[in-house]
């Protein structure tokens, strides 16, 4: 293949605006198609690889998301990182929305999505001890803190399967675990990335506090129309550090 990326970018589409001279190519992998076209443009000196998760118009729930497909074409542009931003909910009041959390661990609860190349005869046990790339991690920290974003450290998120938003129950049992962020793609991806040897890196953008927080009564459980809502409102904030990122790499 012709075409070749320094780093990859999993998003959503609002991420397009500061890429120029955009060409979109279809890559067919092993594992299918892609949720969409790959962006391929300048960014920081960097050929970056843009691939919305879910589709540019939204078309793949989480569960549905061709996860294997699209973590494999960024191996096939030998891409050398990837960066990960996601909308997310909070599990903890100390945790706001418009915050952001460089994630560190991350707890499955999905069920039923490929997650694994190795389906034999080849099979491999990798470790997942530490699912995310110390280095990234560092380097996020740093742009978040440069575009004066209030960015928390570290943070375990539970990935459930969706598309439903948790219940109150589970979301209390959530946040009594200890853990800080909730969201509904992190799993796979992550771990397939890992399996490619791909150093991975996520940036949760909190959109809001989940099914509520117990014993705040002014806290309403999440909508997805307020996910929607701040997410945009912080788009650019995500832009300016993830931009930073790839200058920096």
């Amino acid at each position: 293949m012709d075409y070749k990326a320094d780093i990859g970018v999993f998003g959503g589409s609002g991420f397009y605006s500061f890429l120029e001279d955009v060409e979109e190519i279809d890559i067919e992998t092993p594992y299918g198609s892609t949720s969409e076209k790959i962006s391929l443009a300048k960014a920081g000196g960097k050929t970056v690889a843009f691939l919305p998760r879910h589709g540019k118009k939204h078309s793949f729930p989480p569960h549905m998301i061709p996860y294997r497909a699209n973590v494999y074409a960024m191996k096939m542009l030998g891409v050398r990182h990837i960066i990960a931003p996601t909308a997310s909910g909070s599990l903890q009041a100390g945790i706001k929305p418009g915050e952001f959390v460089i994630c560190d661990q991350f707890v499955d609860r999905t069920w039923g999505r490929k997650d694994t190349y190795f389906e034999g005869p080849e099979t491999k046990h990798i470790s997942a001890a530490m699912p995310y790339d110390e280095n990234l991690r560092n380097l996020a920290i740093k742009a978040c803190e440069e575009a004066g974003v209030t960015v928390h450290k570290k943070g375990t998120v539970v990935v459930i399967q969706g598309p439903r938003f948790s219940t109150k129950a589970e979301s209390r049992w959530f946040s009594k675990m200890g853990w800080e962020v909730i969201n509904m793609t992190q799993y796979p991806e992550c771990i397939l990335a890992n399996e490619l040897n791909i150093p991975y890196v996520n940036i949760s953008l909190i959109t809001d506090y989940d099914a509520g927080l117990e014993g705040d009564e002014n806290i309403k459980p999440v909508t997805e129309e307020e996910v929607y809502r701040v997410f945009n409102e912080n788009n650019e904030k995500v832009k300016k550090v993830i931009y930073k990122m790839i200058e920096q790499l």
